[in-house]
């Protein structure tokens, strides 16, 4: 089957990424996770999948990357996921995933799973009640009318507003986004953090503290 993984990621531009990260570590250090984490995540999906970088703005970071790279719409989250899912299977893939970039130890297999479910739309969910990735095999206009975007409701009300929308829903397993140093410090003591080389070395290079134990 004819499978896309887009990957959503901002440009690295300081104090737009990572942002809670930034206040503990500094926007340095911030930029430097984020861009990282694009690279593992890219990698991850690559090694079973086509991929397509999307970006919120112009921009020449990611130098090594090969694959194809767009813009994303204006408008907010769902609008932005809808019109790249949309357009994406208009284009002839059979499924299409969206992944974000918060979660540089995601396991394929979890993609997998994405990609398997026989559903219009499988979630993959995030520990903070929001979704680590989407794929779809159908889209509907409606499908994330009312989603408070950035909520511990975001999950589970995507889940309510593709149902009301005729789209049949299945769920991935869940997984945990890097939002917070507390979600850094579980990251590096993470046996999963092996499969993400950027990330290692990284954190290797900047001997960050334990904040997240305070």
């Amino acid at each position: 089957m004819r499978h896309l993984v887009v990957l959503f990621a901002k440009a690295p531009i300081s104090g737009r990424v990572k942002t809670r990260l930034a206040k503990e570590y500094g926007d340095a250090v911030a930029l430097d996770l984020h861009r990282v984490f694009v690279l593992d995540a890219a990698a991850r999906a690559s090694s079973g999948w086509p991929i397509e970088l999307h970006t919120d703005a112009d921009t020449d970071a990611w130098p090594t990357l090969t694959c194809p790279r767009r813009l994303q719409c204006p408008g907010d989250l769902g609008a932005r996921l809808h019109a790249a899912l949309e357009e994406a299977l208009a284009r002839g893939w059979e499924r299409v995933a969206i992944l974000g970039t918060d979660a540089p130890d995601l396991p394929a297999a979890h993609i997998a799973r994405l990609f398997d479910a026989d559903a219009d739309v499988c979630l993959g969910p995030a520990e903070d009640g929001g979704f680590w990735g989407i794929a779809c095999r159908r889209v509907a206009v409606d499908m994330f009318e009312g989603v408070p975007w950035s909520s511990p409701h975001t999950m589970a009300a995507t889940v309510q507003a593709c149902r009301a929308s005729g789209l049949s829903v299945a769920l991935a397993p869940w997984w945990a986004d890097v939002d917070e140093p507390a979600d850094l410090v579980r990251l590096a003591a993470s046996s999963s953090l092996e499969s993400a080389g950027a990330t290692t070395k990284l954190l290797r290079e900047l001997h960050l503290p334990d904040s997240g134990r305070h």
